[in-house]
């Protein structure tokens, strides 16, 4: 009876999320009413509710989730000042007389603001508004162009600094934990946010690699969708204005990620260094004033306001769905998969993709890497490389349609003359794209675990 009562549980959040509910006052919310149910039919034992206190203290007190509200400041300053806008038009006049120049710049420009901001509907939208009306009036093809922005606005997902692993990193090191303490292991190791931060860069910029070169492949085979512009037309490229928009969000991340990198700070005092660095960058491009400031305050508030509700009411479902036995319930489950502990990994990861199209990444961070989080890692998986596998999986879900998020930013900002079907189209050679560089880093773990070995050590 109380494993049906865990099932029922995950079910109802579901399906009261796909209704549009709020997310934590959902969470928090149905697993109050399973737990009160629970209570009365003798399946739950209030005594773990005893363990809410305990649970938000130690989010209060949480050093690394202080990096999230830094980050996302950090993120909100840069979109503000126009930082997008001045890379983008001075990488198309670098780019632009190339076939697919422009698509490049893109990519360029996308991995840059994926390493400055880490937030993917900001990044999206403002690639969408600034880009694509430029690309469709130079006679690039539509669907290329709209594949090209989704596609690379979701690269906030996994090119670190990014609010994605930052999350996972604070679940996956709470997971270890409990899967070490479970195999015996009574002194156990640590995974770090920084961990996954050095993880998931070779990912990261590999993808931005294939990304370039299927933009290239199209425009050898296909040349006509993406036409080349005359040196004329785009001007001569101003190396000055270049290194002006250039330089500064390298040095900024370059500071931010370095400094993890050197083991100078750790990702929140990176987040720190990074949020009075992009507050530096608005001041030297003269947008920054008391009223963008108090606007990309309550930008940061609004978000960390969101992340950390949602963390609250994550804490209180795990609780109540532990106490109707179903870690238990999971652990069984994956015990009698046929393939052992790859037919769970497997299983784990269609489940995480699937959730993908209905459930943002802070709910599927929160909600269900802390349930089959400790049971993959007690079967022996790398917490690294899991960390980096899932975040991977999220952005892919982030692009698949009909429900990928990047599909409904860009088609806020897309013009109605582009249809729906358009979209998906542009997005699926990148879905295959993103699907071979999961398969590569299953293959070839060692694309994730290797450059934290050599920082780290093993």
């Amino acid at each position: 009876m109380a494993e049906l009562m865990a099932i029922l549980l995950f079910a109802s959040i579901c399906l009261a999320l796909m209704a549009g509910y709020p997310v934590a006052f959902t969470l928090g919310g149905v697993s109050l009413l399973f737990a009160g149910i629970g209570v009365l039919t003798g399946t739950f034992d209030a005594g773990y509710l005893s363990a809410l206190p305990n649970r938000l203290f130690g989010i209060m007190n949480n050093q690394t989730m202080l990096a999230v509200p830094l980050f996302v400041f950090m993120g909100v300053m840069l979109e503000r000042s126009r930082v997008a806008e001045d890379l983008l038009e001075s990488m198309s006049r670098l780019f632009g007389t190339l076939r697919g120049g422009l698509a490049i710049s893109v990519c360029v420009v996308g991995a840059l603001l994926a390493a400055s901001t880490g937030i993917v509907g900001a990044t999206v939208v403002t690639m969408g508004l600034l880009a694509l009306p430029t690309m469709l009036r130079r006679g690039y093809d539509p669907a290329i162009s709209t594949g090209t922005l989704a596609a690379t606005g979701t690269l906030g997902q996994i090119i670190p600094p990014s609010i994605v692993l930052v999350l996972l990193g604070d679940v996956m090191s709470s997971a270890y934990q409990q899967a070490q303490l479970k195999m015996g292991i009574f002194s156990p190791k640590t995974v770090s946010v920084g961990d996954l931060f050095v993880g998931a860069l070779l990912p990261g910029l590999l993808l931005v690699g294939l990304y370039i070169l299927y933009i290239i492949g199209v425009a050898i085979l296909q040349p006509k969708k993406l036409p080349a512009l005359s040196k004329e037309e785009l001007g001569d490229v101003e190396w000055g204005k270049l290194l002006k928009a250039l330089v500064p969000p390298l040095i900024l991340i370059g500071a931010v990620l370095g400094s993890i990198l050197a083991g100078y700070a750790t990702p929140t005092e990176a987040a720190a260094l990074g949020a009075v660095g992009a507050m530096l960058l608005a001041l030297t491009k003269n947008k920054l004033n008391f009223t963008q400031l108090r606007d990309v305050a309550y930008g940061t508030t609004e978000i960390s306001a969101m992340v950390f509700m949602i963390l609250i009411g994550a804490s209180l479902f795990s609780l109540v769905f532990r106490g109707f036995g179903g870690e238990v319930l999971i652990e069984d489950v994956f015990a009698q998969l046929p393939g052992g502990v790859l037919g769970a990994f497997f299983l784990v990861m269609l489940v995480i993709f699937l959730l993908g199209f209905i459930l943002d990444f802070i709910e599927i961070t929160f909600v269900v890497v802390p349930i089959v989080g400790p049971v993959l890692l007690a079967m022996g998986l790398d917490p690294v490389w899991l960390g980096v596998m899932i975040a991977l999986n999220l952005q892919t879900s982030f692009l698949t349609p009909p429900f990928g998020f990047a599909l409904f930013y860009l088609r806020g900002v897309t013009p109605p003359s582009i249809p729906t079907s358009t979209i998906y189209k542009g997005v699926v050679p990148f879905i295959l794209i993103q699907l071979l560089l999961l398969v590569i880093a299953y293959i070839f773990p060692g694309l994730i675990t290797w450059l934290p070995t050599q920082v780290y050590g093993p």
